[in-house]
């Protein structure tokens, strides 16, 4: 019942907002670091086959290690298509990136959409979304980022890579290297919403200049007390593994991150802000 009320409120909400003129709903989900194979992972995937009843998202979006095993028939079947086997059936795209534990030739795996490319850009609804290869952030990729950054018109831009540029993880935090060579281009730019994964805990950060971060690194794997909370933590867990809920209109973007237990552990609205 507490499930159908939150998803009830969460539809609600949009609903509102799409009478006041905010325009098509974008729906989708967010894992990252899931391809253990393990009972958590296929817990989460249950989680997210349930909710998915009352928050009807059509689209994933993997954010890395996606597979901790050198990638196989056996071990696609394992850490992918058994875990995620109800949303899979029922059409769910999954839309990846890799991670550094992932094999270089997963990028021509079909049911990670990434059709062979190591970086690329979708659109739905009013997002355009901007998938990264952190993994070697070399100069054709930066050049090919500021170029369709430059010319995407989407009122929403969102990014998603593997390593993280603001965390506040023990194990790995922020990957400062690849701050320096990606904020400039986000802020100039107008990315508005960040994920990553690599730390095994969720974290949202206070926006940093102008943008939102998250970290969802505990799709599969999970490292308990594994964030540090500074000033730039806005809320994180790292008890259990977790997901993320997310719907954008042309006004506003609403999340919602779930533990593999089912219980919201953070949720909020952050507002477009008016392009520059």
């Amino acid at each position: 019942m507490k499930r159908l009320l939150l998803g009830l409120v969460f539809v609600a909400s949009a609903a509102l907002l799409g009478a006041q003129g905010a325009g098509e709903i974008v729906r989708f989900a967010v894992i990252g670091d899931t391809g253990t194979g393990s009972d958590e992972q296929y817990a989460v995937g249950r989680q997210m086959a349930s909710y998915r009843s009352g928050f009807p998202f059509d689209l994933v979006l993997m954010l890395g290690d996606n597979l901790y095993r050198r990638a196989s028939p056996q071990v696609y079947d394992s850490a992918f298509e058994r875990p995620y086997a109800a949303l899979l059936t029922e059409h769910v795209k999954f839309v990846a990136v890799l991670g550094n534990h992932d094999s270089p030739e997963s990028v021509n795996y079909p049911g990670w959409n990434m059709n062979g490319q190591r970086y690329f850009s979708f659109t739905r609804g009013a997002v355009r979304f901007f998938a990264l290869d952190t993994n070697l952030l070399d100069a054709p990729q930066l050049q090919w980022l500021e170029q369709t950054l430059k010319t995407a018109r989407e009122p929403w831009k969102i990014a998603y890579f593997h390593h993280p540029i603001y965390s506040n993880g023990r194990r790995h935090g922020s990957d400062v290297e690849l701050r320096v060579r990606l904020e400039p281009l986000f802020v100039r730019h107008g990315i508005q919403v960040v994920f990553a994964g690599h730390d095994h805990m969720y974290e949202r950060l206070k926006p940093q200049k102008g943008i939102t971060y998250f970290v969802s690194g505990a799709g599969g794997q999970l490292r308990q007390d594994g964030v540090r909370p500074s000033e730039t933590t806005a809320t994180a867990f790292d008890q259990e593994q977790s997901f993320l809920l997310v719907e954008v209109d042309d006004l506003a973007m609403r999340f919602r991150a779930i533990s593999r237990r089912g219980a919201v552990i953070d949720s909020g609205t952050i507002l477009r802000q008016p392009s520059t």
